[in-house]
């Protein structure tokens, strides 16, 4: 990663208004770039956010020290910086306008290779996963799979449902996106963490997270990263959800940025299922109701040719579950039956 002036000043403005990320975008887009910020006089400064601003005598020359001295470590191990107005920015991501001023990314690949010409779709959904939402998010995952424009799945990275999607995603050759509520160096929860170093180690999956290393796993950090799981896709999945949760705050996000949303219609007195029908009563959502009518909702084609076997569906569904001769037993007793 080159460490120009500019990267280090947007990461240096990305730790200065990190819970208000409009400002920094202001000021970059006012004044043409993040140096420009850091150009300014004391009393220009305050000419622009107010003389009684909690930002005063934040933006100074140290911080810019500060921010090469870290961009200088994260190379050394491999994480990349990249700043709102710098080439490999996501897109997408770029049109919110509460986007952040700068994304970590742990990655194999180069972050613009992440997002280039990729549809992504984040799948989000309750922690406290039923065995029904488990199925439909595995089967989804693994129907999508099977699209001829292979997109990328993004979730959090937490328990649930989107360990669930990340996982699906891999055993199936579909890359996969981590939004991470913690720092770059810091994975939560630590029982993810094979899963999250399979994925940054895997190319075209990535861990991303806005938030600066040594950054806790606090409460309030998981709800800032939804804007960016929902910033980033053009088309958002809820699985399962209470009527208040992240996921719906995700949802919400994502309508309100003028993307799709869909959800999985559930019974009507199971709690994790009253979110999804709120969200499609209020026509948030539209339901998924196959994997099929998803797949056309979203414009993708199916490019398997024939049905699969039961001895495919007996492999996929079991993947990782349970040991590989176990699997082969299986597989030995079909052929006997069949």
């Amino acid at each position: 990663m080159e460490i120009t002036h500019e990267k280090a000043c947007h990461c240096a403005l990305n730790r200065i208004f990190g819970f208000e990320p409009k400002i920094a975008l202001a000021l970059i887009s006012h004044l043409g770039g993040a140096q420009e910020v850091f150009n300014l006089s004391p009393k220009d400064i305050n000419g622009l956010l107010g003389p009684h601003s909690k930002y005063s005598g934040t933006i100074t020359a140290e911080a810019v020290d500060q921010a090469y001295r870290e961009l200088t470590d994260l190379s050394a191990r491999g994480i990349h910086f990249i700043g709102w107005n710098e080439t490999g920015y996501p897109p997408s991501l770029k049109e919110c306008e509460d986007a952040p001023a700068g994304l970590y990314i742990r990655s194999t690949s180069p972050p613009e290779d992440l997002w280039l010409n990729r549809r992504m779709i984040s799948v989000i959904g309750t922690r406290d996963l039923s065995p029904y939402g488990r199925e439909w998010c595995e089967r989804i995952v693994r129907g999508l799979s099977g699209s001829h424009q292979k997109p990328v799945i993004v979730s959090g990275l937490a328990l649930g449902t989107d360990i669930e999607a990340h996982r699906t995603a891999l055993e199936n050759g579909l890359p996969t996106i981590g939004v991470m509520a913690t720092g770059p160096d810091t994975i939560y929860p630590w029982r993810h963490r094979q899963t999250a170093e399979m994925m940054a180690s895997t190319p075209g999956c990535a861990l991303i997270s806005d938030y600066p290393p040594g950054t806790a796993p606090l409460a309030v950090h998981f709800l800032r990263r939804n804007r960016i799981i929902a910033g980033l896709s053009k088309a958002t999945l809820l699985v399962e959800s209470k009527i208040r949760g992240g996921g719906m705050m995700t949802c919400r996000l994502a309508f309100s940025y003028n993307r799709d949303v869909y959800a999985l219609p559930g019974r009507v007195d199971d709690v994790r299922s009253q979110g999804c029908n709120m969200l499609i009563r209020q026509k948030i959502a539209e339901p998924v109701t196959s994997v099929e009518s998803l797949m056309e909702s979203l414009g993708m084609k199916n490019v398997s040719t024939g049905k699969i076997s039961i001895s495919d569906r007996v492999s996929r569904a079991f993947y990782g579950k349970v040991p590989e001769e176990c699997i082969g037993r299986m597989l030995l007793i079909l052929e006997m039956i069949q």
